[in-house]
């Protein structure tokens, strides 16, 4: 009898044993958004559940209250870390949380930023964003057919490279006076008569475009930091009685403010992005990670693709019912 308990024992402790061993080998990894409700990020929530599920890794997520919300960020970071993340994937709010990169990569995590640069991060995995400009830059210019442009812009906010590399990308591509992608700058030659900050908002892109228009009422090229701002700016346009007259551009690859929109001729192109792949791509570096102790480095490209309702010939575009099968959002 004593045996055989003794056995049971045994046993008992080697299945606890192996339980313990199963979830220590567990990759834990952290996901941190800017918020939890814009479509993008809510994608991006998606690709990393669903690359987690994939993988057998444990994914921990959280968000800022809203976009700057630097101190949720260093919470939400701090906490991971101590629940036993190895990997914090992150869309940056701010440069107030670099001091807390370095501080937990100095602890053995890797952080891989997504979306958008932030200083000390291991890795980007991001939309080639000054590219994304430029197509759309490139398109406008087509279309326009040799017309002289006056261009008005519905920009992000000062400073923000995100922002600075879709705005100075445009240019470059319509071929006008700009500046590289290093720049966190927003240049303007003297065809754009006209810069708003939007914040990506579509009202603050409608106010925007209602004064710029007071500004110069023949503007008839609009470029925007995203597909709400774009919105924004066509019903101001609508309300002016000028929509038929300007060639409105955005970026992001949403279903229903950007592919939708295209399909409406509210906006005559969009660069399409792809948060879902960044996050499943940050999910799989967290994981390798986990097994070799390499860290990522460097930027990877997560792509882009023109979206048209009208193509041109000599640039490449996809039309609006491949990217039905690709987009994102409501």
């Amino acid at each position: 009898m004593k045996k055989s308990t003794t056995l049971a024992l045994t046993a008992i402790a080697f299945a606890a044993s192996a339980a313990t061993s199963a979830f220590a080998a567990e990759p834990v990894i952290g996901l941190i958004t800017k918020t939890e409700s814009n479509p993008f990020f809510v994608k991006m929530k998606e690709g990393a559940e669903a690359e987690a599920k994939k993988l057998g890794a444990k994914l921990l997520s959280a968000a800022g209250k809203q976009d700057g919300d630097t101190a949720g960020q260093i919470a939400a970071m701090e906490n991971m870390v101590a629940a036993g993340a190895k990997t914090i994937l992150i869309t940056s709010s701010g440069d107030a949380i670099v001091p807390t990169i370095k501080k937990i990569k100095a602890q053995g995590v890797q952080v891989i930023a997504l979306d958008s640069p932030v200083d000390e991060a291991d890795a980007l995995f991001a939309t080639n964003n000054y590219k994304a400009g430029e197509l759309i830059g490139a398109y406008a210019k087509a279309v326009m057919g040799g017309k002289k442009p006056v261009i008005a812009t519905m920009d992000l906010f000062p400073g923000h490279p995100v922002g600075a590399q879709r705005h100075n990308g445009f240019l470059a591509g319509y071929g006008l006076k700009t500046l590289d992608a290093k720049s966190n700058e927003l240049a303007q030659p003297a065809e754009v008569v006209c810069m708003a900050d939007s914040y990506g908002d579509a009202a603050k892109g409608q106010t925007g475009m209602e004064n710029c228009l007071q500004k110069n009422s023949n503007i008839n090229v609009v470029y925007a930091i995203n597909e709400p701002a774009a919105a924004g700016a066509y019903k101001a346009l609508k309300a002016a009685g000028k929509e038929k007259d300007v060639v409105i551009l955005g970026v992001d690859g949403m279903c229903s403010n950007g592919v939708g929109n295209v399909e409406k001729g509210v906006i005559a192109a969009t660069s399409m992005q792809y948060p879902l792949k960044m996050a499943a791509m940050g999910v799989a570096a967290g994981v390798k990670y986990a097994k070799d102790g390499k860290r990522q480095t460097g930027y990877t490209d997560t792509g882009v693709d023109l979206v048209v309702g009208k193509p041109v010939a000599g640039i490449k575009s996809i039309d609006t019912k491949t990217a039905r099968g690709q987009c994102w959002g409501d």
